[in-house]
């Protein structure tokens, strides 16, 4: 305001005067609106004695209150994620217990609907673990801390858990895993775990076939996951990942699979998808191998 030329700042606004020796954005309420500033000043020295300074006030009310509504999304999130981790978690898995239970005192009437609750029982809990690294990925914020990891053990466990999850359908391995390492973290499993369910759910066929091969380059090694299902249409190869900048808004793509393309351009890797013969799609994911520097040969 121009009758505050020439004034202490102290007797302009005691709130921004005592900003100036802090760093965090300063917060102005008036007639119930309030306004983000961010603060700065570049003193005025004759030698080494200040005679003034200059004050830069920066309206980021737009900015900070973008920062709170992420911040409260965020809590928003990780209190679903707790909800859908533990207490759906822990319903469905006494359902599923009991269940269980009555595979041996059903007549053959209802075999057919028990089989189709524990499917779809399994089906919820195994959505969880996609919930809680769905969240897990938001917090990340674009960044990830990574190590090495070895693949060969992590893709083994992973093909164990879904033999046993589908024990209708086929995997096996054509040749064999190379030992080799890359960087990532255990977000790695999630991008395995979820291709490899994917050819069994979205499989047309009475006994689904999944083929694990590797190939290692100098410096990457790419995993093809073949299935013999109905196959993804050309028009749909990269809508299914949710890239680009439509995410999970993308036609065609499911919270799983777009977090397969987020954790692998995490680790620095790609995914992509082709056709398998005679029937079926290829899912590629490859990674850039992780030379640690004592296993450098010279």
């Amino acid at each position: 305001m121009e009758d505050s030329f020439g004034k202490p700042l102290d007797t302009v606004n005691t709130a921004l005067a005592d900003h100036l020796t802090k760093q965090e954005v300063l917060a102005i309420t008036q007639d119930d609106e309030t306004r983000y500033y961010d603060v700065s000043s570049t003193p005025f020295l004759a030698g080494e004695v200040m005679t003034g300074q200059l004050v830069t006030i920066s309206d980021v009310t737009e900015r900070e209150s973008y920062r709170l509504r992420l911040e409260e999304k965020t809590e928003q999130l990780e209190a679903l994620n707790r909800v859908v981790r533990h207490d759906i978690r822990n319903d469905m898995a006494v359902i599923l217990g009991w269940a269980e239970i009555l595979e041996d005192h059903i007549d053959d009437d209802g075999k057919d609907a028990l089989s189709r609750v524990l499917q779809k029982s399994r089906h919820v809990i195994q959505f969880t673990d996609v919930a809680r690294d769905f969240v897990e990925s938001l917090s990340m914020d674009g960044t990830a801390e990574l190590t090495e990891i070895e693949l060969q053990p992590l893709l083994d466990t992973e093909l164990a858990v879904v033999r046993d999850s589908f024990p209708n359908a086929q995997f096996q391995v054509s040749g064999e895993l190379p030992d080799v390492s890359v960087q990532a973290n255990e977000m790695l499993s999630s991008v395995f775990r979820n291709i490899l369910e994917n050819a069994v759910r979205h499989n047309d066929k009475e006994d689904p076939e999944i083929t694990v091969t590797c190939e290692v380059n100098p410096e990457t090694v790419r995993y093809r996951i073949a299935d013999n299902g109905p196959g993804i249409s050309d028009d749909q190869k990269e809508q299914i990942f949710g890239k680009g900048e439509k995410g999970l808004d993308s036609s065609g793509s499911g919270i799983g699979l777009y977090l397969v393309h987020l954790f692998t351009e995490q680790f620095g890797g790609d995914v992509w998808v082709e056709d398998n013969d005679p029937t079926g799609s290829v899912f590629v994911v490859e990674l850039p191998v992780h030379t640690p520097s004592n296993k450098v040969s010279s």
